[in-house]
């Protein structure tokens, strides 16, 4: 692993504060633009940061950093660390806090119900659990299924949103397209809808007869006088 700088902003501090090295070696050393390092020297940039000794650190020696100083043309190199840890790969299940591995269960079981695709492994990957676990919330033998509440994971803060939506995205690979079954009542489509056999004549207008309407009208506008006059007597 090739090794880095620990805070180049305030490492660029320090050195433009307690060494006369020029801006092109500072810029150089901490992957900075000189202009930056300028803006830094002159008290436009880097406000509030306080500086980090790289001679403090094991970053730079002395020696080094003099010189760079002597020799203006000189690039600056990081010291060669004297304790090398080596590169740990995790395996086995994600690590999970103590103060939510209680949240687990729950969002194991919103897993299951809305992630029915992703394989137990993949669950173990991002809530930190064992196999055994998933089965019992898959079978309902769980000892706390009774009080167990579908819970986002994401939500929880057991995974990322960036793991989760990997993980589905691995599992929906390579999954069958569901059936007409699977996905229920759809709407018909248009050869069907076009042989229904409806009867559009039925929905001709008819003519209409303007003397027949008028005499109904007439007829009962007589009738309604009739009734009003033998209400008087």
């Amino acid at each position: 692993m090739a090794q880095t700088l620990l805070m180049p902003k305030a490492t660029a501090v320090w050195l433009v504060d307690n060494t006369a090295l020029s801006f092109d070696q500072i810029a150089q050393f901490c992957k900075l633009h000189p202009l930056e390092v300028k803006a830094i020297a002159d008290g436009e940039a880097a406000q509030g940061i306080k500086g980090l000794d790289p001679i403090a650190t094991g970053q730079l020696s002395r020696e080094e950093i003099a010189r760079a100083e002597a020799d203006p043309n000189h690039k600056l190199k990081l010291q060669e660390p004297k304790v090398r840890v080596p590169d740990s790969k995790r395996r086995g299940p994600r690590y999970t806090p103590v103060s939510k591995r209680q949240d687990r269960p729950n969002a194991i079981l919103w897993l299951v119900r809305n992630h029915p695709e992703l394989k137990d492994a993949q669950i173990s990957r991002l809530v930190g659990t064992t196999k055994s676990t998933i089965e019992q919330i898959r079978d309902r033998t769980h000892w706390n299924s009774a009080n167990l509440s579908p819970m986002d994971p994401v939500t929880l803060g057991l995974c990322s949103q960036i793991d989760l939506d990997m993980e589905v995205e691995k599992a929906s690979k390579g999954r069958p397209l569901p059936t007409a079954a699977e996905l229920g009542a759809t709407l018909q489509s248009a050869t069907e809808t076009e042989n229904l056999g409806y009867d559009f004549s039925q929905d001709e207008e008819k003519e209409i007869d303007a003397n027949a309407v008028f005499a109904k009208l007439k007829s009962l506008k007589s009738d309604r006088k009739d009734d009003d006059e033998d209400d008087l007597y």
